[in-house]
């Protein structure tokens, strides 16, 4: 087979480019120029249709999404911080307040000292343990930790250690005179309570980071402090500034409201001093004082030791945690011998007793297979009523219950509500406990152990409120601290409350309004057994609560503490509960320490002397008029002046 040459090919190629050039010269015919204007113009309009479909479905379709995005590029919602609302006690003085604060904390791993301070440290702190030189500089400054202490935080971790939640502007500008790098202060509204730790255990603190309550009042009204908040809708520019002409004056006003309470703050700070002067002197581990105005069940006093200051409440260390537990509501005791005085009045209701009713305290009973006694093991003879009350006779206590049928005792102790909460305004309230019936019924010991206060459990405020009946007719009211929201007129407002905490009033009643099922017993019960609660005051063991020229009526307990089931050896809480004045009753005082170890320690010795402070401060506080004449012992000292 013959190949083509190359060069025939190469003149077939070069005739094609002659007839290809030759037809491209040749001018367009008019059906060709037609058709490619045709199909320039249908390019065109498809593009024109195209861009109009698009147009139409950004300005009508997605109108609104693009609108909003649009605006959302020229408008910012602003949440201000609204401050928390101030809280009072019952004649203004400032409880709780917001304000500008800073939150210090310490980032040891950028610990530097500055050249000054560096060259004045002292020759046993070397300038490379850095921890130990900023603590040397900084604890006189925070003023209530030393420096070992602080030492200690600043070694906890490498970096950002909370050492103070709320520092005032004082503290703030020596901080910074320093010029310690790795400190940092950070600013923002803090809570602060200018009392200190006066009214800890009422107020309880607020959190620092989240600003929201954690204990006390700051946590069960928390729907009551915290003011509503705001929202603003502002305009920026293209460049992100706030026009002012957007935010008007009325915008950031809110409410000029505060929480009053019950609380009398001289009262307290005198409770407070009292109790500590007591605890100290017997080596006691915790202490409690209520004062409660029985009429209608405000709080004018609630102090628990120790305390701790809610304005550095981070600084509490684990071990001390206790001191945030309200022991005044959250905590069960077997009240003893201050609960003789209601099991009289629940006998004397039933009629199986008169106030000359005798019994024979031989000092020792047997009760089915126990052997029970009074403290001290002697017997008084035949006593009546008001006899055993005074000298606090556990015998006389049994032989007298004994007239009460074991059902009828169990029904009258239900009726005092005794597993049931007060209803306090205070978060972390339990319940007592009392045996089932079953139980109280298949013993006679059950019946005798609670005749003297013991085998049941109830809250110091639980025994307030029961006390408190015989003060005001023999009702139960419920005990409270918050009166309500008022404004800077003193006018009572109201908000809807959030449901934080059960039980929550706006605005109480002056006067108790007492529903049929809270009468626990009756006037007259009431006013006989509190007389009978005097002569332990002026002839008892309640002597040291005495104070001339007022009547006082009270009652002492020493009761011992169970663990598990079993009674501690050597543990006791010593108490002591008072009405004044028995011929006008309206207060309750209970004072107890917990566990005092120095010889000699019952209530009547640790507990009435506390009680004998209050009442005189509530003297001074109230203006109460004593009840009779003072009698002024006359001086033997001769006089100068010949005056008669």
């Amino acid at each position: 087979m013959t190949m083509p040459s190359s060069r025939s090919h190469q003149q077939r190629r070069q005739l094609y480019q002659r007839k290809k050039k030759a037809l491209l010269a040749q001018p367009p015919t008019p059906h060709v120029l037609r058709l490619r204007l045709l199909v320039i113009l249908g390019v065109f309009l498809l593009g024109l249709l195209g861009l109009t479909s698009r147009l139409v479905y950004l300005q009508v379709v997605d109108y609104e999404r693009l609108g909003a995005i649009a605006q959302s590029q020229h408008q910012v919602t602003l949440r201000p911080y609204i401050p928390r609302r101030t809280i009072v006690d019952r004649n203004n003085n400032i409880l709780a307040l917001d304000r500008i604060a800073y939150t210090l904390y310490a980032h040891p791993i950028g610990f530097r000292l500055p050249k000054e301070l560096e060259e004045n440290l002292p020759e046993a702190i070397a300038p490379t343990d850095l921890p130990k030189a900023v603590a040397h500089y900084l604890a006189p400054v925070l003023g209530d930790i030393t420096p070992d202490d602080l030492e200690s935080q600043l070694r906890q971790q490498r970096s950002g250690i909370l050492l103070r939640p709320s520092l005032d502007q004082a503290k703030v500008d020596e901080i910074r005179r320093l010029r310690i790098d790795g400190l940092e202060l950070i600013e923002r509204y803090g809570r602060f309570y200018p009392q200190g730790s006066a009214a800890a255990e009422i107020t309880g603190y607020v959190q620092a980071d989240e600003h929201i309550g954690q204990a006390g009042i700051e946590l069960s009204q928390e729907s009551q402090i915290q003011r509503e908040p705001i929202s603003l809708a502002l305009r920026r520019n293209a460049r992100g500034a706030i026009l002012p002409g957007d935010l008007q004056a009325e915008a950031m006003k809110y409410d000029d409201w505060e929480l009053q309470l019950s609380l009398d703050l001289p009262l307290q700070e005198a409770a407070r001093n009292a109790m500590q002067k007591q605890m100290a002197a017997y080596k006691a581990k915790r202490g409690i004082v209520i004062v409660m105005d029985a009429r209608n069940g405000e709080i004018l006093s609630l102090v628990t030791e120790p305390s701790y200051d809610p304005n550095n409440y981070a600084q509490v260390t684990p071990e001390n945690y206790d001191v945030f537990k309200n022991w005044a509501v959250a905590d069960l005791y077997e009240p003893g011998s201050t609960f003789k005085p209601i099991n009289i009045a629940l006998a004397l209701d039933a009629g199986v007793i008169s106030p000359s009713t005798v019994v024979n305290d031989t000092g020792t009973i047997q009760v089915g297979p126990h052997r029970m006694k009074n403290y001290n093991g002697a017997g008084n003879g035949l006593i009546d009523v008001a006899h055993v009350l005074r000298v606090s006779s556990n015998v006389g206590m049994i032989r007298l219950m004994q007239n009460l049928p074991q059902n009828d005792y169990y029904d009258r102790l239900q009726s005092l509500k005794l597993t049931e909460l007060t209803g306090i305004d205070l978060p972390g309230e339990v319940a007592g406990s009392i045996k089932s019936r079953e139980k109280f019924t298949s013993s006679p010991v059950e019946a005798a152990v609670n005749s003297f206060g013991q085998g049941f459990t109830l809250t110091p405020i639980k025994l307030v409120q029961l006390h408190g009946a015989f003060a005001n007719g023999g009702t139960l009211v419920r005990p409270h601290l918050v009166r309500g929201l008022f404004d800077s007129q003193g006018q009572a407002q109201n908000v809807t409350p959030k449901a934080v905490i059960p039980r929550n009033p706006q605005q109480l009643p002056t006067q108790a309004e007492p529903e049929a099922d809270n009468q626990i017993f009756s006037p007259e019960t009431a006013q006989t057994v509190l007389e009978m609660m005097e002569t332990v005051v002026t002839d008892g063991s309640g002597e040291k609560s005495k104070i001339a020229g007022y009547r006082i009526g009270g009652k002492t307990g020493t009761a011992q503490k169970a663990q598990n089931g079993r009674y501690i050896p050597g543990s006791y809480i010593t108490s002591f509960v008072s009405i004044f004045p028995v011929d006008e009753p309206r207060y309750v005082i209970l004072a107890a320490a917990d566990e005092p170890t120095e010889p000699n320690s019952f209530g009547g010795t640790v507990a009435a002397p506390v009680v004998h402070d209050v009442i005189q401060a509530l003297i001074l506080r109230e203006k109460i008029p004593p009840s009779e004449a003072i009698a002024i012992p006359q001086s033997n000292a001769s006089d100068d002046s010949g005056n008669e």
